[in-house]
């Protein structure tokens, strides 16, 4: 009875044409979203508790081992009965978001395992009823975040559900065919109708402002489900956004994963990575990026009209992993200095050139699903807000250098070190901007930021 009227009320929605959000309420949400620039990923689910083990030895597949090492259901739901993150405190999670210059969080709320991780009554698989800890994470982040004045975006997997016995995908390998084999008799919609729409109604009613719903692997959902889904939300929430991965070209916004964009792009955008090789909390995963390296990939993303969604992975006692810290601190310090070039900025006719020239073939390192650049090369990346130019200076060791992107007709009248607002010694000529910059603190990352005010 219950989905047949949540039905019921959808084919009202869209039959009738009812207006579901206006477009100053989209523009008002998208402009939050593309001046924000940095958020907080926070992948955590039963996998969390294994922590990369299975039955004592090296898992594959990280936060999918259900699926790799083909876990059965209900050996699987067993892990639940151990998982008891006595030491999370929302308010922590939240504040170390705000002090890194984060300005909104992305919680998992139901992963591939099919486990929610919040208090769902449509189903009791879930850390409230099948846990020790009995306790709702979701209930407590989102009073964290209204008091912290932080965005809270909620992550909701859709086209792949390893608990239901009504979810095909369209290679039967990321399904789950052990304890539900006939793949043909796979009925999606009754898998949408009963476990997607009655959570995400919670979701959406339950937990105050949704500022983003982050949608991922839409696998066989149709192009007039995905359609149903994004009003279903509006309806409930006109001013939340939806990422693309609601599935058939739909979404407020794109997002790229473990990647950093071609080129700009003027439309919304979001790249999601992680400190470390892994997503979910695993303890061979020791070897973190450094704090210069996170940084050079968030300012290339935000030169490029993008956001970063950075995964601070929670642990199984419910901590942020330790190995988080060192690029917090490192963010909270660089964003002090230099946030004016980053929030509410926009891209400049050219996202970066690269130092005198140079030309690098640069070394690339496995990293979880994609490639990302671990070489440093010395470049520059620009943004810009209002009437001033931000120009990124990133690996370059010399004090006295030409920004070549900036020509005789781009009128200069003042430019200084954005960190401490010491005047720059400068002249335009026809090679570009020839720039003198102060001795700079050889303790501080060698990435900083000019002011050129036009």
């Amino acid at each position: 009875m219950h989905t047949r009227i949540l039905s019921l009320i959808l084919a009202f929605l869209i039959g009738f044409g009812l207006p579901i959000r206006s477009q100053t309420e989209r523009a008002e949400q998208i402009k939050w979203f593309t001046d924000s620039k940095l958020g907080m990923f926070l992948v955590w689910g039963l996998y969390s508790q294994t922590a990369g083990m299975w039955r004592g030895i090296p898992a594959r597949g990280g936060e999918h081992f259900m699926l790799f090492e083909r876990v059965a259901l209900k050996d699987y739901a067993k892990i639940a009965d151990d998982f008891n993150p006595v030491n999370f405190d929302a308010d922590r999670w939240v504040k170390c978001a705000k002090y890194a210059g984060m300005k909104y969080v992305v919680y998992t709320a139901k992963h591939e395992e099919g486990f929610a991780m919040y208090d769902s009554k449509c189903s009791d698989y879930n850390i409230v009823a099948r846990t020790p800890f009995k306790r709702d994470p979701l209930k407590e982040l989102a009073e964290a975040c209204k008091k912290e004045g932080i965005k809270l975006g909620i992550y909701y997997i859709l086209g792949r559900d390893w608990e239901d016995p009504d979810v095909p995908t369209p290679n039967a390998w990321r399904s789950n065919i052990w304890d539900y084999p006939k793949e043909n008799e796979k009925d999606l919609q009754r898998y949408l109708d009963r476990k997607v729409y009655p959570q995400l109604k919670e979701l959406l009613t339950n937990y105050g402002e949704v500022a983003v719903l982050w949608f991922d692997t839409p696998e066989l959902v149709s192009k007039e489900q995905s359609e149903a889904i994004a009003k279903f939300v509006y309806s409930i929430q006109p001013g939340c956004l939806i990422n693309d991965r609601i599935g058939n070209d739909l979404g407020d916004f794109a997002t790229v994963e473990q990647k950093l964009g071609d080129g700009i792009d003027v439309k919304p955008w979001e790249a999601c990575m992680t400190m470390g090789n892994s997503w979910q909390y695993n303890v061979f995963d020791v070897r973190y990026k450094t704090s210069e390296t996170l940084i050079r990939y968030f300012t290339d993303v935000v030169s490029k009209g993008g956001n970063m969604l950075l995964n601070c992975i929670p642990t199984n006692r419910g901590e942020l992993s330790t190995l988080s810290y060192p690029a917090l601190d490192a963010f909270h310090v660089w964003m002090k200095e230099n946030g004016e070039a980053i929030y509410g900025t926009r891209p400049w006719r050219a996202f970066g050139e690269t130092y005198q020239d140079i030309v690098s073939k640069e070394k690339f390192e496995k990293d979880a699903y994609n490639q990302l650049p671990t070489e440093i090369v010395p470049d520059f990346r620009f943004t810009v807000k209002d009437n001033s130019l931000y120009i990124i200076v990133r690996g370059i060791g010399d004090r006295k250098y030409t920004v070549a992107s900036i020509k005789p007709t781009d009128k200069i009248k003042k430019v200084s070190l954005l960190e401490n607002g010491k005047k720059v010694s400068w002249k335009q000529t026809a090679a570009g901007l020839e720039i003198t910059v102060p001795e700079r603190d050889a303790k501080k990352l060698p990435v900083y930021v000019l002011k050129a005010e036009l």
